[in-house]
């Protein structure tokens, strides 16, 4: 897929939020990507998933043993990364602010692991799963994600592919913008603090 056929997906679905959001991340921004509605369709979020797939070069696909993503952004395409790749897929959960395995879910030891995310925008969410996935006793080898909104920035500390970049300024809490500060601030990511 070229990046205009992606970005057509996101305008098509009403992914694409304007207003004054607060990132996951802490940081706020006017935009706001809400991959849930591009993935609602099954057979886009298949076509994103597939196309995903095909980013990540032959020699880390050829060793992944299972594919992770964390709650809950990333469960939806990480079960269509798993389905694309023919592996099992689960997802990592924060119910007391770390992330944990649960729900019988488990690795074996030595597993490599593919993480896979929505959207990445600092990588502080990526690093915080790939801890746990050390935790949990696997490695993981690479990340994919829908969108990197880092700007190229995240260091994640694995080889990275995003389906597509999109740079929409973000910003801190002290440096909003008078007509962002204006606007009444929504919170739609999953991080509770």
């Amino acid at each position: 897929m070229t990046e205009e056929e992606i970005l057509s997906e996101f305008r098509a679905s009403e992914a694409l939020l304007e207003g004054h959001f607060m990132l996951s991340s802490g940081r706020h921004s006017g935009h706001y990507l809400q991959c849930a509605r591009v993935l609602m369709n099954p057979e886009r979020a298949g076509r994103l998933a597939f196309a995903l797939a095909q980013k990540i070069p032959r020699d880390i696909r050829s060793r992944i043993d299972v594919v992770v993503s964390p709650a809950m952004g990333g469960i939806i395409i990480g079960q269509e990364m798993g389905r694309a790749l023919g592996k099992d897929a689960m997802f990592l959960e924060r119910p007391e602010g770390e992330f944990h395995l649960r729900r019988g879910f488990r690795l074996e030891p030595g597993a490599k692991v593919l993480m896979v995310e929505d959207v990445v925008t600092t990588g502080l969410s990526s690093r915080e799963a790939i801890a746990a996935i050390g935790r949990e006793g696997g490695e993981v080898i690479a990340e994919v994600a829908l969108v990197d909104r880092s700007n190229g920035s995240a260091d994640l500390g694995v080889p990275f592919f995003p389906l597509v970049e999109i740079t929409f300024p973000t910003y801190a809490e002290d440096e909003l913008p008078e007509e962002l500060a204006a606007i009444e601030v929504t919170k739609p990511g999953s991080r509770k603090a």
